[in-house]
Parts: structure tokens; C-alpha cells; sequence
């Protein structure tokens, strides 16, 4: 029997109070998001979330103090579930690339539409990333690393990869692969290594960028 869908517990972090008051209409307009608090800056963020106990985390990067690849970094290092969606007004392919390895699971820029962004929301809950198109065009061209310094990746692998190319989440990859999600999980820690990436979307990019996968 299928559940019911859960509310998706989704806290705000941007500096700017207007920001935050158009993020915060825009999530109440969907039934299946919540707003379950707000925060100025990284610090701030860092000392909410363990008491809000958001799902998901729209992160503005460019914050004085600590900014939000930092404040990504901090959170991911102690919450590891939870999810962050970088969310900025920027394209530089530096923050791009920082906001990525901090662990964020994807990279809008303000001016998405409200489905857009609903939808980037909802993907991050189920382990899904989301990349504006400036974002994954970034990470292709920030991916440098030589070909000889690659090791080739066995079939299984290439099958994984495949499959996170195409957004599955590791237990619907087991599902179609027919393994554990510990089998999968080993592999995708293979792939991220054996590419010299840090996280799924890198992979997923350097893949594209070397024809590893299709699309």
C-alpha cells in the first residue's frame, strides 16, 4: 500500500528580508511544502537546524561572515540527510563548484518560476538534484581532470552511472539493478572515486562532458 506524502519541512536562509518574505509566500502556496523557520545569515542557519529539523534547505551563498557554501559544509557534516538547494542571484562557476562539493544536491538561481523551484524542492526530498542550466554548464567546464589519471570503470559501474545520470535515487537504482542499496551505495563511492569528483552531480557531469553516458 502506497503512504501517504509526507509535508516537506523546508527552512529559508538568505540575508535579505525581502528575499526571505517572497520565498516564504511562494512555499505557502503549496500544500505538500512547510515553512518551518527562517535565518539571516550561516550562523544562524547552523544553530536552527538541529531544533527545526528541516528536510530541506533553500541556501543563499552569497552571505557576509560565513557564506553559503560554508554554511552547506557545516550542516551536511552533522546532518548528512538533509538536503540543500543553493539559491543565488550569481552564475560565477567558483560558487558552482564550492556550493557541490559542500554537499548541496542543487543549484537554481533566483529568478525560477515558483513550479520550478516547488518542483527542484520536491526532487531534493527524494535524493533527486536539480542544476539551472548556467549551473551544470559551470560544472562541465570546471571537470579538468586528464583522461590518463581516470580508471575505467567496470560495466556495473557504467550501469550505476547511467542510472544517476538519469536522476535515480540509490534505492531505485537497487530496485532496477536488482542489488542492495549497500551494493549500490559501494559503487556509486567507487564511480565518485575512481572520477576524481567529490558528489553524484559532478560525476554525472564529468560523464556527460567524456561521453561515459548517455542522455
Amino acid at each position: 500500500m502506497m503512504s501517504e506524502e509526507k509535508t516537506i519541512r523546508v527552512l529559508l536562509v538568505d540575508d535579505h528580508n525581502v528575499v526571505r518574505s517572497g520565498l516564504a509566500a511562494f512555499l505557502h502556496a503549496f500544500d505538500d511544502l512547510e515553512l518551518v523557520g527562517e535565518a539571516s545569515s550561516g550562523k544562524e542557519a547552523v544553530r536552527k537546524v538541529e531544533s527545526l529539523e528541516p528536510d530541506v534547505i533553500l541556501m543563499d551563498l552569497k552571505m557576509p561572515e560565513m557564506d553559503g557554501a560554508e554554511t552547506t559544509e557545516k550542516i551536511k557534516e552533522k546532518f548528512p540527510e538533509i538536503e540543500v538547494i543553493a539559491l543565488t542571484s550569481f552564475k560565477e562557476k567558483d560558487l558552482v563548484k564550492r556550493a557541490m562539493e559542500a554537499g548541496a544536491i542543487g543549484y537554481l538561481l533566483k529568478n525560477v518560476s515558483a513550479d520550478e523551484l516547488a518542483d527542484a524542492i520536491q526532487k531534493a526530498y527524494h535524493g533527486e538534484p536539480t542544476l539551472a542550466p548556467e549551473a551544470a554548464q559551470a560544472l562541465i567546464e570546471s571537470t579538468r581532470t586528464p583522461k590518463t589519471q581516470i580508471e575505467e570503470l567496470t560495466p556495473r559501474e557504467t550501469e550505476v552511472l547511467q542510472l544517476l545520470g538519469e536522476g535515480l535515487t540509490n534505492p531505485k537504482i537497487g530496485e532496477k539493478l536488482v542489488i542492495s542499496n549497500s551494493t549500490v551505495k559501494f559503487h556509486v563511492s567507487s564511480i565518485l572515486g575512481k572520477l576524481n569528483v567529490s558528489s553524484r552531480t559532478e560525476a554525472v557531469a564529468y560523464a556527460l562532458k567524456h561521453n561515459l553516458i548517455e542522455m
